[in-house]
């Protein structure tokens, strides 16, 4: 492991802990407190004896340190060059970080090296000085829950204006593209970030509160809130269809039970959060696929497939035995 949280956890602890025994002698209390603030709270059972009886011979018994200076953690060959690797990721520049003192570093791999499987090519421009700066500013409303007035340009390239609450960003790795996900508007609560034109906070005076704390209780009552479900779906590997699904879902936690020769039943679990990521990909399996729970999941292919035969006029297809059907 490059970074480990688990254990880097121990290393951030008593660093703290030698920069407060630079000041002063530290007290048990004191490092139990720290320890609790930095690692876990069974891992005071594993520190505080390792410093007082001189196993890690850097704290003296009165709690005190040899120590002149404040210790420093400095990263690793191995930790600057995954650093290296994620500052040449086009996205890394939506966010506001620094990647001072890597010039000389080689990057672990580079974008270049990544080949990605059954990803749509028109991604959202990351690059654009323009989106850069909607999304910046989206994300500071999402984190400040400030409402938003926003211009999209809708299926049929019209200008639609609508004022939102911003609820949360989520990305769509087989679209390569941001949506954000909105309450309080009349005209869907998902936006393409890529399809707003224009993004500033929302000023309407003696109304905003009201206004926001309706959106927050249409937040609170369950149809925004992320949660943990259960997908159940049917499916006949024709085309490869099994493979394809355990790689499409490979990152969900799931069981695959087999009820003959090309039929198969799996359970997805997955956040609420992640559902419209995962709709997008049930109906990437098209006639192969077929959804049997939750109902309301069931609901939304058929609002999704509906929308999508109103639009091209073609039939859509249902799997029944081996071979596709049209209805």
């Amino acid at each position: 492991m490059i970074f480990s949280e688990l254990y880097g956890a121990y290393y951030s602890a008593v660093a703290k802990i030698l920069e407060e025994a630079t000041k002063h002698p530290v007290t048990k209390k004191e490092i139990q407190k720290i320890v609790e603030e930095q690692a876990f709270s069974e891992s005071i059972l594993t520190i505080e004896p390792a410093l007082f009886t001189g196993r890690w011979p850097i704290l003296r018994p009165d709690g005190s340190t040899a120590l002149e200076h404040a210790p420093d953690i400095p990263l690793t060959l191995p930790q600057k060059r995954w650093l290296k690797a994620i500052s040449l990721d086009p996205r890394i520049q939506l966010f506001e970080f620094g990647f001072s003192g890597l010039n000389d570093v080689a990057p672990l791999f580079t974008p270049e090296d990544i080949r990605v499987f059954d990803q749509y090519a028109d991604g959202d421009p990351y690059g654009e000085e323009e989106y850069i700066r909607r999304f910046r500013l989206i994300l500071d409303a999402v984190k400040e829950r400030l409402p938003l007035s926003i211009d999209v340009e809708n299926r049929q390239g019209v200008r639609v204006h609508m004022n939102v609450m911003p609820e949360y960003l989520e990305y769509s790795e087989k679209d390569d593209k941001f949506r954000l996900i909105t309450s309080g508007c009349r005209y869907g609560r998902v936006v393409n970030l890529a399809k707003i034109l224009s993004v500033k906070h929302y000023k309407a005076e003696g109304k905003i509160a009201e206004w926001a704390e309706k959106c927050g209780e249409r937040a609170d009552n369950g149809r925004f809130r992320s949660g943990k479900e259960c997908l159940v779906f049917e499916l006949y590997d024709g085309r490869n269809a099994l493979e394809r699904a355990l790689l499409h879902f490979a990152h969900f936690e799931k069981e695959a039970e087999r009820v003959d020769g090309k039929h198969y039943r799996v359970k997805v679990n997955y956040d609420r959060a992640d559902e419209t990521e995962l709709l997008i990909r049930v109906l990437s399996f098209g006639p192969f696929l077929r959804v049997v729970e939750p109902e309301r999941f069931v609901g939304l292919v058929k609002e999704r497939l509906m929308g999508q035969f109103h639009q091209s006029g073609f039939a859509v297809g249902m799997y029944h035995g081996e071979e596709e059907v049209k209805p």
